[in-house]
């Protein structure tokens, strides 16, 4: 059986019926691709058993000495392909019986601090040239978008102009799962810039469409702009890599610091579970010494 054609029916799949993120199934194409160079050239799916994808987990661990997130996200993706061709009757599962478990390593958010934030606010207000029509840069408007919500970039590239409500207070956003949930935009200067792109972006349409655009007029992608924000946060002089997801981090992490109630933060991130969200209530190091500042305990016992 051929594992290029299997995991092409995997990966229809998986975008049809189980309506995964784009970024989800670039990953799970790239670990298929990964463990299909990996096969010897004469081993085909029926051949596989827990053995191999023992021998393919030590090769990951051992000499490639991958990252511990690498290879659950890459077993996790081999277990659910192999149970989807059993469950179609094409072959036996090799997972079977066999009870993988895998270290999980908890990482805290990187989030970007309330000077960097600033900067980067601030500088693509200032970046390139506002449209004739007054709309705001558009990167300044995704940026601004995506601290004061929380949104996720595929998110954020799946807005219609049809998503933002007619007095920009609101935004449909179209989750994880098919979940879609409302997002509010409290922000007066931000509702005036998404009111002014939605007029904009409906003049040009002249009917339904994308909110953010390309270069090239056509539909936002992931990629394009987690390039562009790399690019602009390294020419705006910030010292580390700034990626889209620093910028949900960021906006969950200000909440919490502001004494936002947990539960509110879950909702407006989209999480499924408190459990997640609960990660954000590791506060950041200039809150935790500004708290300690403030207490300043010894200047209460030593006169």
């Amino acid at each position: 059986m051929n594992i290029g054609k299997s995991a092409k029916l995997f990966l229809d799949y998986c975008t049809v019926e189980r309506q995964l993120s784009e970024n989800t199934l670039q990953a799970y194409a790239y670990d298929l691709a990964d463990f299909r160079k990996w096969l010897p050239k004469r081993c085909n799916l029926l051949t596989i058993k827990m053995e191999t994808l023992r021998d393919y987990l030590e090769e990951m661990k051992g000499k490639r000495e991958l990252s511990a997130a690498t290879i659950r996200r890459r077993m996790a993706c081999l277990r659910s392909f192999f149970r989807f061709l059993a469950d179609e009757g094409r072959i036996s599962d090799p997972f079977v019986g066999w009870r993988l478990k895998l270290p999980r390593r908890k990482r805290l958010p990187r989030a970007l601090s309330r000077d960097e934030t600033s900067t980067l606010l601030a500088s693509s207000r200032n970046s390139g040239r506002a449209k004739k029509q007054g709309v705001a840069p558009p990167l300044c408007t995704e940026i601004s978008l995506m601290i004061s919500t929380g949104i996720r970039v595929g998110e954020l590239c799946k807005i219609q102009v049809g998503d933002v409500s007619q007095d920009g207070s609101t935004l449909r956003i179209h989750g994880k799962g098919s979940r879609d949930r409302i997002v509010y935009v409290t922000n007066a200067k931000l509702r005036t810039e998404l009111r002014k792109l939605v007029a904009f972006r409906q003049r040009l349409l002249g009917g339904p469409g994308p909110l953010f655009v390309n270069r090239r007029g056509a539909n936002l992608r992931p990629h394009s702009f987690r390039s562009k924000l790399h690019s602009f946060a390294d020419k705006v002089g910030l010292q580390r890599r700034v990626t889209p997801h620093m910028l949900r981090h960021t906006a969950a992490t200000l909440l919490i610091e502001s004494g936002v109630d947990i539960r509110i933060v879950q909702r407006l991130l989209g999480h499924s579970s408190i459990a997640t969200t609960e990660i954000y209530t590791h506060v950041s190091d200039n809150a935790l010494r500004a708290t300690l500042e403030r207490a300043n305990i010894l200047s209460e016992l030593v006169r």
